[in-house]
């Protein structure tokens, strides 16, 4: 996790971000920020109550959505690569402290950043949603995703590519995929109805082949019910980390299910971090394997 120092609406992301909202006027830089660094550290606590490791380090003023860690993958062989950002501002995101961090346990094998030049973008964990078990990769397109730069990296790194259209409540492409879906070990929560009709029953199959399939609304998108993600902490014990505002849009036989596959579902209020950053939970969370 990255603590912020500064966190307001990006003006940079906007465009391309059906879930942001621009600032306030009768709210200052400075009261956005000390919300969301509340709502962090609450996020922050509540999973390391699990016994969940966090490490976190601090952003850097420069970066209004440092406290979204999507620019970098880590993998299980101890290996991470860099991603390609979109905004020039998030491109700053990748400081040379937090990379050399990653290199005194990962060995860096990619680097995508000369993409950017190119106008061709991988946001990393939010553009690929990924099944590490089976080596698969579920991606929507977005003009934060690039078709041809995300097959190149899926042929170059073993994984099939399941790729498909969006729309979202506002009638453009959904920025990112863990919008609208996650996947765990057992099971993966999904959105067929924000996918573009004519790519639903593909996916529907693919997503079914190797999990059981939770079904998640199309209004509930909007209240960040995609926005998820599964951790297991050092007893063995399964939790799935979401927003409170996403628990709370979730109908009781949703949880119900649920809590078949976890011991615990993980929310805390985001609420400033959700209406300027138009992302959640697990935007704010990157794995390191």
């Amino acid at each position: 996790m990255i603590e912020p120092e500064v966190f307001h609406s990006n003006d940079e992301t906007l465009a391309s971000n059906d879930y942001q909202s621009v600032n306030e006027e009768n709210a200052s830089l400075e009261e956005i920020k000390d919300k969301a660094l509340v709502e962090f550290n609450n996020l922050k606590s509540e999973i390391e109550k699990r016994n969940i490791q966090v490490t976190s380090m601090k952003g850097i003023k420069e970066c209004p959505d440092h406290i979204f860690p999507n620019w970098f993958i880590t993998f299980e062989d101890k290996t991470f690569q860099l991603f390609s950002m979109k905004a020039k501002n998030r491109r700053l995101e990748k400081t040379s402290e937090m990379i050399d961090f990653l290199k005194s346990g990962y060995e860096l094998v990619d680097d995508l950043s000369d993409f950017e030049n190119k106008e061709m973008f991988l946001e990393a964990t939010s553009s690929m949603v990924f099944d590490r078990v089976n080596k698969v990769v579920y991606s929507g397109l977005s003009p934060r995703t690039n078709k041809d730069l995300l097959q190149k990296w899926c042929s170059d790194h073993g994984y099939e590519l399941i790729v498909f259209e969006t729309l979202s409540h506002k009638g453009s492409e959904i920025y990112h995929t863990d919008v609208f879906m996650y996947a765990g070990q057992k099971v993966i929560g999904i959105c067929f109805d924000v996918i573009l009709p004519e790519y639903r029953e593909m996916v529907r199959s693919k997503v079914a082949k190797y999990h059981d399939v939770f079904e998640i609304y199309e209004n509930q998108i909007q209240d960040f019910c995609g926005n998820a993600l599964e951790a297991k902490n050092s007893n063995e014990e399964y939790f799935l980390i979401m927003s409170s505002r996403a628990f709370k849009a979730y109908t009781e036989e949703q949880k119900a299910i649920l809590a078949t596959y976890y011991k615990d579902i993980i929310h805390t209020d985001l609420k400033t971090i959700e209406k300027y950053g138009g992302g959640s939970a697990r935007c704010m969370l990157n794995e390191l394997f």
